[in-house]
């Protein structure tokens, strides 16, 4: 998957202002796919946008119950595929009733399920980047429905900027 933007945060508090960013300007039926190693920063990044959503209390990586729902400005789906086989066993968790259930929903792990998911849903890669908390996050090439809100997240997080430093 190729990536087009990226930007570069030193703790976890500013990935969490990403994805804040994320929330405040998603719409509904945006899917957010993301990937990355253990400890990248994936349900961090979901911690920001449920943020943005205006979702209340703490948001944790469903790893072990698969799927949660949240309630914010708009329904959160948030799906950990990490425990998952294959394709086949993400469609069995019913996860088509997650990905157009209305609202959003982020998807945790997602390239252990690659194939199914719509073109319309934005990938983001996260990784360690260099020492200590710093993370990046990519941005892959966004489709045309989901275009502007890139623009607008790029806009309040220029690419290659190193947020919060």
């Amino acid at each position: 998957m190729p990536f087009s933007a990226e930007i570069v945060t030193p703790g976890p508090e500013q990935t969490q202002e990403v994805g804040r960013g994320i929330g405040e300007q998603a719409l509904a039926g945006d899917i957010f796919l993301l990937t990355g190693p253990l400890g990248a920063g994936k349900t961090c990044l979901t911690q920001g946008i449920a943020q943005g959503l205006g979702v209340s209390g703490y948001v944790r990586s469903p790893t072990f119950v698969l799927t949660t729902r949240y309630q914010g400005r708009l329904t959160l789906h948030h799906v950990d595929l990490y425990r998952i086989g294959g394709p086949e066993e993400a469609w069995d968790l019913g996860l088509d009733e997650q990905l157009f259930a209305g609202g959003i929903c982020v998807v945790e792990w997602a390239d252990r399920a690659a194939g199914i998911f719509p073109p319309e849903a934005l990938w983001i890669g996260l990784d360690h980047a260099g020492t200590g908390d710093h993370r990046t996050i990519s941005f892959a090439d966004w489709p045309d429905r989901c275009g502007p809100l890139l623009e607008r997240l790029l806009g309040a997080f220029p690419p290659g900027k190193k947020v919060g430093s």
